[in-house]
């Protein structure tokens, strides 16, 4: 039976493929990537804001060749290789593992995505964490949310409408944007004030693909300018931040074109993406996220077909 997401389209369009046209060339340090992925983006971005030489390589991971394999045994995107003083490639993978990796191996690459001093470092990797821990997850809970056909307030495609699930999941997710939001530099534009940082790296990706909700799940729910209420000035500060990060170059030119990620992201809001589940005990289940590259372990208490407990975490296992 084929795989139901191996026919995506095989490479980059639009900015993303002129920036991958221009790192074919041979360097020490292998990106192993694929162009869809947000996992991926996020080390990208680091790539290009620290203008570390890389040599772009496109990984299709229903298609996985066994040299790639060789490297990375769970085949999954981002991983990048790095020559010993012998040669031999030595790989790592895991976003955040490989962006903390390029801060500490390339320190003379500048600018430093980490502050230098200790505390604003720590508390940086808190809302990192943050990010992959509540944000992401909440993120595919509203998107991959199915209408339960024996709801008598059935999804509708109307803006900000559906059914009391995925309202309950929609304020879900906008809830950890205004957590976020709210520890912001005021003044900003960015988490830690003037300079970009990983915490906006780990989140960009999916603030650039903030649209598909708009386009598959009736709407995202975020008040337009000047109608948010009381929470009027969260909502612009976000906005502040969205519109800062999508200004940079680095976000601009690693972003294909939106007709090429919308059908990926259809059979996920239409659960038909590919999926492996992993039970474990006690009542946790695994659920390898694959098309978005890492692995998204969800922890789920579930009766009734009810969500008791719905707590996802990003890690690499």
């Amino acid at each position: 039976m084929p795989v139901p997401d191996a026919d995506i389209h095989p490479e980059a369009t639009g900015p993303a493929k002129a920036l991958v046209a221009s790192h074919q060339a041979e360097q020490p340090l292998k990106f192993y990537a694929g162009w869809f992925c947000p996992f991926v983006q996020r080390v990208w971005l680091a790539l290009e804001e620290k203008q570390i030489p890389y040599q772009y390589i496109e990984v299709n991971p229903y298609h996985k060749e066994p040299s790639f394999l060789a490297l990375n045994p769970r085949g999954l995107v981002p991983t990048i290789t790095s020559p010993d003083e012998s040669g031999s490639a030595r790989p790592l993978y895991e976003s955040t593992v490989i962006l903390e990796y390029l801060e500490e191996a390339y320190p003379t690459h500048t600018p430093a995505l980490l502050p230098k001093d200790a505390y604003l470092r720590a508390r940086a990797r808190i809302w990192i964490d943050y990010v992959t821990s509540r944000i992401i997850p909440a993120f595919h809970r509203f998107l991959q949310h199915q209408p339960n056909p024996a709801s008598s307030t059935p999804d509708t495609n109307q803006t900000g409408g559906g059914g009391d699930e995925l309202q309950t999941l929609r304020a879900e997710f906008l809830a950890t944007l205004k957590e976020f939001t709210r520890e912001l530099h005021p003044q900003g534009p960015y988490f830690l004030g003037e300079e970009l940082s990983l915490v906006d790296v780990v989140l960009a990706p999916w603030a650039v693909r903030l649209w598909v909700f708009d386009e598959l799940k009736g709407g995202l729910g975020i008040p337009a300018p000047g109608q948010g209420a009381e929470e009027e000035a969260v909502w612009a500060r976000w906005r502040r931040w969205v519109a800062a990060v999508e200004g940079r170059r680095s976000v601009r030119e690693t972003r294909s074109e939106r007709e090429w990620y919308l059908p990926i992201y259809q059979r996920y809001a239409e659960d038909k993406a590919q999926m492996t589940v992993l039970p474990t005990r006690p009542t946790v289940i695994r659920n390898r996220l694959a098309f978005f590259g890492e692995m998204i372990p969800i922890m789920l208490l579930k009766s009734m077909n009810k969500h008791w407990l719905f707590y996802g975490y990003e890690s690499d296992w």
